[in-house]
């Protein structure tokens, strides 16, 4: 542990008169006494029903992100079969109706822009109404606890399934798809667990094992992801869409019930602490600002404060990235040349999805002689050579290929999350990993304007385009955490830390 990061955690009057060698062993002994503390607290706050087994907070990630995973790609495909039966268009049925050699067929590209436009306006109205829920509920969660923004947001993923079944029996128009995602919004949507399961990751971990642990969470992401896709492809196509989304329903139910069954409470909770207030805002706000100079004791170094804004950016570039280029994807292997079906597009996400597990894998081997920005950098660069070949792909070979590329491409957020998590104190993890959800909800925003309208805009160009830009875009976050690690490095700062 570095000595600037400790005084985030230890008051000025501990650290000074205190020698080099007393310092670092007073720091660790008081660190470790913290956590002690902390893990002896989480142990005598037990749930209703509690497992005599230790658990956490992967299943509940688990569970969410598979009913996800298998929500995403049938959605659109359904908007796609949906739009194609209003225009009669029926060219994605075989390989044999699909225009592969000769010029693109201009009722194609009508459906491929009307599919990427619901994309846009569904994902529009739940972000919207998601982001400001996201702040509220996990800046309150400093207070109130963990556990109710991990069980309200499955909830809402529920409610939001049941819309959708209603949509298909019923065969409603697909505006209707609208209205279940802004009641997802409503309750805090996905980012909401994800702000609560790391949140309670960063309150039950030390900071030396905080990457790894994140990276665990990432990695249930990615094995809930391909599960998710392989039974999804297949299932839908023996099957059609409604029983995929009764199970979609079940597994948001089924993780509620874990979170409230099994999970304990990782912090001490005030009992008067109220959701419906501006406090929460303000929290998140005072974390970035100046104001949050002085939020922990022995005060935040400036450039502290300008790290977080740094990596925050690098954190926004990077996922916009990665939720614009999944978008997508399906919509991208549906049309010619490739023209996938239900089968192959279930491969594909899967492809996708096991990159969660081998970017776990290659983060902690590298952990082992590389520091963690210098991890996120070889992570990038696999990302970015992945895109340039997916923009290229014009068989399915050369697909997958692009997918093996990006092997690694998913080392690089848990990497930014954990030193995000370590510039904040234990009393703002809440504020600070309900600020990254609410950014990574701006991020789908973001995406989904951008490359959903940069798709159908740049067919007649090129169409593996927006891959393209992805790469050049990522170049930015990649000269960003390689300007910070040799500031943090140079002799000029590491003094300028050291007296701060």
């Amino acid at each position: 542990m570095e000595d600037w990061d400790t005084r985030a955690i230890l008051p000025e009057d501990i650290l000074s008169g205190l020698s080099s060698t007393d310092n670092d062993r007073t720091i660790n002994d008081t660190v470790s006494q913290n956590e002690v503390q902390k893990k002896e607290h989480i142990c005598s706050k037990q749930p209703p029903f509690a497992c005599p087994l230790s658990v956490s907070v992967e299943p509940v990630m688990f569970l969410s992100m598979f009913s996800l995973s298998l929500q995403w790609p049938l959605s659109t495909q359904y908007l796609w079969d949906r739009i194609s039966e209003d225009l009669g268009y029926n060219g994605s049925k075989s390989n044999g109706g699909c225009n592969i050699s000769g010029p693109p067929d201009p009722l194609q590209k009508e459906v491929e822009t009307l599919t990427a436009h619901w994309n846009l306006y569904i994902n529009l109205g739940g972000f919207a109404v998601g982001l400001l829920v996201v702040t509220l509920l996990g800046s309150w969660s400093d207070k109130g606890g963990r556990r109710p923004v991990l069980i309200l947001p499955c909830l809402g993923l529920a409610l939001q399934a049941g819309v959708y079944l209603v949509v298909m029996y019923l065969k409603l128009p697909v505006a209707w798809f609208l209205l279940g995602r802004m009641l997802s919004g409503l309750s805090g949507d996905f980012n909401t667990i994800l702000a609560g399961c790391f949140a309670y990751v960063a309150d039950t971990s030390d900071r030396a094992s905080r990457t790894f642990r994140v990276a665990v969470l990432e990695a249930c992401l990615g094995l809930a992801g391909m599960l998710a896709s392989i039974i999804g492809g297949q299932w839908r196509q023996a099957q059609g869409y409604i029983n995929p989304f009764w199970l979609v329903l079940a597994t948001n139910l089924a993780a509620a019930l874990y979170a409230y069954l099994f999970v304990p409470e990782s912090i001490t909770t005030d009992p008067s602490a109220k959701l419906l207030t501006t406090r929460h805002h303000r929290a998140v706000y005072r974390l970035y600002s100046a104001l949050g100079d002085s939020a922990v004791a022995g005060g935040y170094p400036k450039w502290r404060r300008y790290k977080l804004w740094f990596y925050t950016l690098c954190f926004f570039l990077v996922v916009t990235v990665h939720f614009g280029s999944r978008e997508l994807y399906v919509l991208y292997e549906l049309s010619s040349p490739l023209c996938w079906g239900s089968g192959l597009i279930g491969w594909g996400s899967a492809a996708q999805n096991l990159a969660y597990l081998s970017s776990l894998l290659g983060l902690r081997a590298m952990q082992r002689c590389l520091q963690d920005s210098w991890v996120a950098l070889v992570g990038l660069t696999s990302n970015i050579i992945g895109l340039v070949v997916i923009s290229l792909a014009n068989t399915t070979g050369l697909m997958f290929t692009g997918y093996g590329l990006c092997f690694l491409h998913m080392a690089v957020t848990p990497v930014l999350r954990a030193k995000l998590s370590k510039l904040a104190g234990p009393e703002e993890q809440g504020a600070l990993f309900a600020s990254v959800a609410c950014v990574e909800g701006l991020c789908s925003l973001v995406a989904s304007s951008m490359f959903n309208s940069l798709y159908p805009a740049t067919l007649h160009i090129m169409k593996g385009f927006p891959f393209l830009l992805g790469a050049f875009v990522l170049l930015i976050p990649a000269g960003i955490i390689g300007a910070v690690e040799c500031q943090d490095k140079s002799p000029h700062r590491t003094e300028d830390l050291a007296t701060s």
